[in-house]
């Protein structure tokens, strides 16, 4: 068994499906609203937006975007973009200039990276970016459980690096997080009364829990 079957790593997709540098999520109005007109897009093929891409990275590093998610989401991009356009990590700080490290890079390209499932919850302030930096460390449905976790069980910055630190290190997301008394699973919902009351009285006459007529509802959802 490898490393990513006993982490939980292997069955679902987890990264980018987009083209890197594309103002995805920062363009949606249904997640920034009126900003989604601001969205700024990075093309790696382009010269001259990898141009661009340099001078953006090189302002985020030097500022700080402070609690402004989706600033940091366009200096997340413009590291991708700027890693696909040079070819490296090396050679895109170098291409950033004054003090843009590799390690900074590489945390932020990552972050691009994420699915746009965790990366809309980042745009609208629900997962802290530096949080979200931890996340991108672990690959696969890891990445998800700790995103889910992060968002159900309110995790904090320290605790989700640390949770990325003990899955790295070759820990069962789902062990990591049940030992650290995150309960996998569950969600609380809202429904309707009527379907709730349908809900409760289909599982009485079936004999099983209500969160069984909804997963068998759900996977018929998803198939």
């Amino acid at each position: 068994m490898t490393n990513d079957e006993r982490r939980g790593t292997h069955r679902v997709r987890a990264d980018r499906a987009e083209p890197v540098g594309a103002p995805v999520v920062r363009g949606d109005p249904a997640v920034t609203g009126e900003r989604a007109s601001e969205a700024v897009g990075f093309d790696p093929d382009d010269p001259e937006s990898v141009a661009e891409a340099a001078r953006t990275v090189r302002s985020f590093a030097e500022s700080s975007a402070g609690d402004d998610h989706v600033l940091m989401l366009r200096g997340a991009a413009a590291c991708a973009a700027l890693v696909r356009g040079v070819g490296s990590y090396k050679r895109a700080a170098e291409r950033a200039g004054g003090d843009v490290s590799v390690s900074f890079i590489r945390k932020w390209a990552r972050v691009h990276d994420l699915p746009q499932s965790v990366r809309r919850h980042v745009a609208r302030g629900r997962i802290a970016p530096t949080a979200a930096k931890h996340i991108a460390r672990v690959s696969g449905d890891a990445r998800l459980h700790l995103a889910w976790a992060t968002l159900d069980a309110g995790l904090t910055v320290r605790e989700v690096r640390r949770l990325a630190s003990e899955i790295n290190n070759g820990q069962s997301a789902t062990e990591v997080l049940e030992a650290h008394g995150v309960d996998l699973g569950t969600l609380e919902v809202s429904l309707p009364p009527a379907v709730y009351l349908e809900l409760r009285r289909q599982a009485s006459l079936d004999d099983v829990d209500p969160g069984t007529i909804v997963t068998d509802a759900l996977d018929d959802y998803f198939d």
